[in-house]
């Protein structure tokens, strides 16, 4: 059986009206790194793709395994221009962005097949659309600082957006969004394609995202774009998501969502994670942002099967 499907923007609302909360999955790029792959690259996770797709599915799986309802998929930092650089054609591009859900879509398959899926809705998969900051590498997703307009930013995204909208996924995840702006741009899209989607945020405080604009202006564009199925904030650190989530219930009626980082902070200059004020108890928290509000729940860098394991055990207990 072909196990791709059209969409509708109703795409949450089987898992929202049986169980009252979505879990998502965590980290990718984590997980890769813990099984051997080198993401140190501007690639980022989405090498994998290009060297080692096999380690990509095995991780959907395990995540599906774990408890998450949705599968996220690896073409956070694919791009064309990304691609360019490794002197891969735009045509062959587009093809390693369509596998990255098609990967997703092929560890549903099995886990449905698996015994220990039995009582689980059929998961979700979510294609994954970063930031144009994430394509420079260099952290400025962090600040969104791109010095670039609205139609600019529509005019980059486009292409990928294109590609990603038709490749079969169930909805779009646009992530890690810093900028109101490039939140605009994103809406713009979704809207223009009619493609179910969420939005989520990167925010530098409990109240402002990581450019300064105000959370609830985030979540008023949300609202105001019809496509938009929820909208929230990831890659955050933990202790500013019950916040965060106040201030957007202040101006959208839309489910929010919340999938943070552990808590460290990445240091784009050295490459790497700031240890020592990580999060360690998934499901404690997990019952505290649903109380602030969230319906979908999961975890963004540094987060692994074990934590969303724990949100499911805490939020969706037998």
């Amino acid at each position: 059986m072909n196990d791709t499907h059209i969409a509708t923007p109703n795409v949450l609302s089987e898992f929202l009206n049986a169980q009252g909360v979505i879990v998502l999955d965590g980290a990718m790029a984590t997980e890769l790194e813990q099984r051997g792959a080198d993401i140190n690259d501007p690639l980022w996770s989405a090498r994998v793709l290009l060297e080692q797709p096999a380690l990509i599915e095995a991780v959907h799986y395990d995540y599906f395994a774990a408890g998450a309802d949705v599968a996220i998929t690896a073409s956070y930092q694919a791009s064309f221009e990304g691609f360019a650089a490794r002197s891969i054609s735009r045509a062959d591009g587009a093809e390693r962005m369509r596998r990255s859900v098609r990967l997703a879509i092929r560890a549903r398959s099995r886990f449905l097949a698996a015994p220990q899926s039995r009582g689980r809705l059929r998961p979700l998969v979510a294609a994954s659309v970063g930031p144009y900051g994430a394509v420079l590498h260099d952290g400025s997703e962090y600040r969104g600082d791109y010095g670039l307009s609205v139609q600019e930013l529509v005019a980059w995204h486009r292409p990928r957006f294109e590609v990603l909208a038709a490749a079969g996924a169930d909805l779009l995840a646009c992530e890690t969004i810093p900028s109101l702006a490039e939140g605009e741009a994103i809406a713009r899209l979704i809207d223009e394609y009619r493609t179910p989607a969420w939005l989520s945020f990167s925010c530098r405080d409990g109240k402002l995202l990581n450019h300064g604009e105000p959370m609830r202006a985030a979540a008023a564009l949300a609202q105001a774009t019809t496509n938009v199925v929820a909208v929230g904030v990831n890659c955050t650190a933990p202790r500013f998501i019950e916040s965060l989530l106040a201030a957007a219930t202040l101006a959208t009626q839309k489910p929010l969502l919340c999938y943070p980082n552990s808590g460290e902070a990445w240091n784009a200059a050295a490459a790497c994670w700031v240890e020592g004020s990580g999060n360690t108890d998934f499901g404690a928290a997990a019952h505290r942002w649903r109380a602030a509000g969230a319906r979908l729940i999961g975890g963004c860098c540094r987060t692994t099967p074990r934590d969303i394991a724990a949100i499911r055990a805490a939020l969706l207990a037998d």
